[in-house]
């Protein structure tokens, strides 16, 4: 018999951290990156991943939800567009196209943030689930921020989506599938080749 001196343990609810996982949810996903990487969006599980970070597959969903929402943190959280877009954006629009894309390039330049990256490129083109959380992430994230920047409006819009391609392209060829010319070329290189680019699409002529 308990003596009731003492004090009942709490029962942990299945699936929620105890005091000393503070580090499940960077776990999680960094599993999921690693997950993602190996097999895919598709082929990747919520059992698979939590094995991986070696928690309850109940932890995964505490912390994120679905697969899908697992997939946009995944997304969300080395890039942080409402963090760096308004500092490129704000103020006077001259050289915010160099500024951008040096922005990419620094983040993409950085091993952990490389990585990741890559991992979510791979996993967008081989599944079209995977392609459409992306785009409404780019659509929600960062075309609408841009577009509200330059005023909005169809002319905005085309403007913004220009933008993206580009940006998309670039990271394609550079980090995905390394393309020589192009993975080859210093970072100062890649500004001053592709920074214009950008800042025709933003502020440019676009018929010309």
């Amino acid at each position: 018999m308990a003596d009731p001196a003492l004090p009942v343990p709490r029962r942990r609810r299945r699936g929620r951290p105890s005091g000393g996982a503070t580090d499940a949810r960077e776990r999680i996903l960094d599993a999921a990156v690693a997950e993602f990487e190996a097999h895919g969006y598709d082929a990747a599980t919520i059992r698979s991943i939590a094995a991986r970070a070696d928690v309850d597959p109940a932890l995964v969903h505490h912390y994120f939800g679905s697969k899908a929402d697992l997939f946009t943190a995944v997304i969300d959280a080395p890039m942080q567009p409402a963090r760096f877009l308004p500092e490129i954006l704000d103020g006077d629009l001259d050289g915010a196209g160099e500024r951008l894309v040096r922005f990419l390039l620094d983040l993409w330049e950085q091993p952990d943030f490389r990585r990741r990256g890559i991992a979510v490129m791979r996993a967008m083109m081989g599944s079209k689930r995977t392609a459409n959380i992306l785009v409404g992430f780019v659509s929600r994230e960062i075309l609408r921020r841009i577009t509200t920047r330059l005023g909005g409006g169809d002319d905005a819009r085309r403007r913004a989506g220009l933008v993206a391609s580009q940006i998309v392209g670039l990271i394609v060829t550079r980090y995905v599938i390394e393309l020589p010319p192009i993975a080859e070329a210093t970072p100062d290189e890649v500004v001053a080749a592709v920074g214009p680019t950008l800042q025709r699409y933003l502020t440019g002529d676009l018929e010309g």
